[in-house]
């Protein structure tokens, strides 16, 4: 019988077959250990030289790492492994045998691991990490249809910017210049115009000549919009869905969890309703925290909102920023007109914002006025203008960035290593 790793538990006690490469090996005189991986887990394979014909167990002591073979043996339970199980090895047939493999089991540095990131994904710790992202993007599929969201694909490329220009990555559409997208949203406002309530899930790109662990210039974001729905409401499907996709994770990857080191008590912390505090009073915390110099009307860097994260256990919203520091389409607090009806999400220990959201603009002599101060005349963004136009209805919506929530799940430092092949600021390899 043939089968995976992961279908191992189904096959107690019985002969299989499971296509396989060597992660690692040890042995001494009779009996070697196999380190088996097929892309669906890891598994130990015991071999003993009493067992096999001599021919079987002089291939697996030569065996070098990451060859790939057919392993047949028996599964058994091993209370002392992780996984639970391991295989009687009886059989071994040798498909490709490989040699020199760079990424040995000694320590690396930083670039040697991303110049091999296509052989360094085959590690047990980036295994994890990819599962725990699949795993979220389970979850964020479940969760919008639940909710009763329709996905919706906006334009990779665009004729014009969501919020300006300055860190976009330009190119040349025929006759007309275009942009890479840095962000659904503008097209999403409008597909909830049109089908109530929306999602979308795809690649953004931001020209941002940064170096910090936060940031890629390709990520994955995904942009919900809604139609008839106050920032209220818009806040509490935001803390719903981040509750949503940790319990996910917790239910379904124990393992790979584990594998990572990953607090799970800080993980089940993670429940409705999050804790909100507004900008000004974000300014006081900061302020009591030693940020003596930050003032008001300025934006927040990665140490305020670390300082401000570390006085609560689950991610923060942070509300109304100042109008001048965010973008043009934000709903002002019909009570104050210098602050906008926003919210940004950060995530507890140090990992930052993950989620930005606002009630949109949906009053047409507003926005007129917005496109002028912005300069955002032109026919690039009529079509935006004319959401307003036509059967204009209070709508709000958010932008989830993918990566920093893996990153954050896994309790992994940089985002580089939360996406299969980043792309960074000085990297566009492999």
């Amino acid at each position: 019988m043939k089968t995976t790793i992961n279908q191992v538990s189904k096959y107690l006690d019985q002969e299989v077959t499971i296509g396989a490469w060597l992660a690692n090996k040890r042995s001494s005189g009779k009996i070697a250990f196999l380190q088996l991986r097929d892309g669906t887990g890891f598994i130990q394979g015991v071999i003993a030289k009493a067992d096999v014909p001599e021919e079987i167990f002089t291939t697996a002591k030569s065996l070098t790492q990451e060859s790939s073979l057919y392993v047949t043996g028996t599964i058994v339970k091993d209370t002392r492994s992780p996984f639970g199980y391991e295989m009687q090895v009886k059989k071994i047939e040798v498909i490709h045998e490989a040699k020199d493999y760079p990424i040995t089991p000694k320590e690396h540095g930083t670039e040697f691991l991303m110049d091999h990131r296509h052989l360094w994904l085959r590690s047990k710790k980036q295994h994890a990490i990819m599962k725990i992202r699949n795993q979220i993007i389970q979850a964020t599929y479940q969760f919008f249809a639940k909710e009763g969201f329709m996905k919706i694909d906006p334009p990779i490329l665009t004729g014009s910017a969501a919020e300006g220009t300055t860190e976009l990555f330009h190119t040349q559409y025929f006759e007309e210049e275009a942009y890479l997208s840095q962000s659904g949203q503008l097209y999403m406002e409008a597909a909830a115009m049109a089908l109530g309530k929306v999602f979308s899930f795809g690649p953004t790109f931001r020209a941002e000549k940064s170096k910090t662990r936060r940031h890629l210039i390709e990520f994955w974001m995904i942009e919900p919009e809604m139609a008839f729905t106050t920032h209220e409401e818009s806040l509490e499907v935001q803390e719903q869905y981040v509750q949503y996709i940790v319990e996910s994770v917790l239910q379904n990857c124990q393992l790979e969890l584990n594998t990572l080191g990953r607090s799970v008590e800080k993980l089940e912390k993670i429940k409705a309703p999050f804790p909100r505090i507004t900008y000004d009073k974000a300014i006081e915390l900061l302020r009591e925290k030693g940020f003596n110099d930050i003032k008001w009307g300025e934006d927040f860097g990665a140490p305020h909102e670390t300082a401000i994260a570390e006085s609560f256990e689950k991610p923060v919203f942070i509300t109304h920023y100042p109008k001048d520091i965010k973008a043009f389409y934000m709903k002002p607090d019909p009570e104050r007109d210098d602050v906008v009806l926003c919210a940004d999400l950060i995530a507890p220990e140090g990992y930052g914002e993950i989620i930005g959201g606002s009630a949109r603009i949906d009053d047409l002599s507003l926005m007129e006025q917005r496109y002028i101060e912005h300069n955002l005349a032109g026919d690039a963004y009529k079509w935006y203008l004319e959401l307003r136009k036509y059967g204009s209805v209070p709508h709000a919506g958010f932008g989830l960035g993918l990566e920093r929530t893996v990153a954050w799940i896994c309790g992994v430092e940089h985002v580089r290593e939360t996406i299969p092949f980043p792309r960074l600021l000085n990297r566009l390899y492999p």
